[in-house]
């Protein structure tokens, strides 16, 4: 039965390799600054064929590009502003536990726990 496949766990990196890449923002995302200094992210999202397909069936409008907003805290927002595109992503582990006067591990596990569900919603990728 396809339906109950595993999904592939597709390209593999090492946590070496993962250290040494540079987290790159989208440039489909917009920035907005809030007065409290964090960061209101908005991206376009792909429906979905089935959801589409449903949506379609019930009269609905597919043809526009849904769109969703992340509001980001200052920690999200402290790593945010550190991917500028040249630092590495153990430089940015570094930033951040520098700021936040955090053990390494600590900052390495938060920093790629936030960037890994910044990669899964499209808003970065890592070069």
């Amino acid at each position: 039965m396809r339906a109950f496949r595993r999904k592939s766990k597709g390209v593999q990196v090492t946590r070496a390799e993962a250290l040494k890449s540079r987290p790159v923002k989208n440039t489909q995302v917009e920035e907005e600054r809030l007065e409290t200094g964090e960061v209101l992210l908005t991206y376009p999202v792909m429906v979905r064929p089935l959801i589409a397909s449903l949506i379609r069936r019930f009269g609905g409008d597919t043809s526009r590009v849904q769109v969703k907003k992340l509001h980001l805290d200052e920690l999200g927002t402290a790593v945010w502003d550190l991917m500028d595109g040249r630092r590495s992503v153990r430089g940015v582990i570094q930033g951040f536990a520098g700021k936040y006067q955090l053990h390494i591990k600590e900052a390495e596990v938060a920093v790629t726990r936030f960037l890994r569900e910044l990669g899964k919603r499209g808003l970065i990728g890592l070069k």
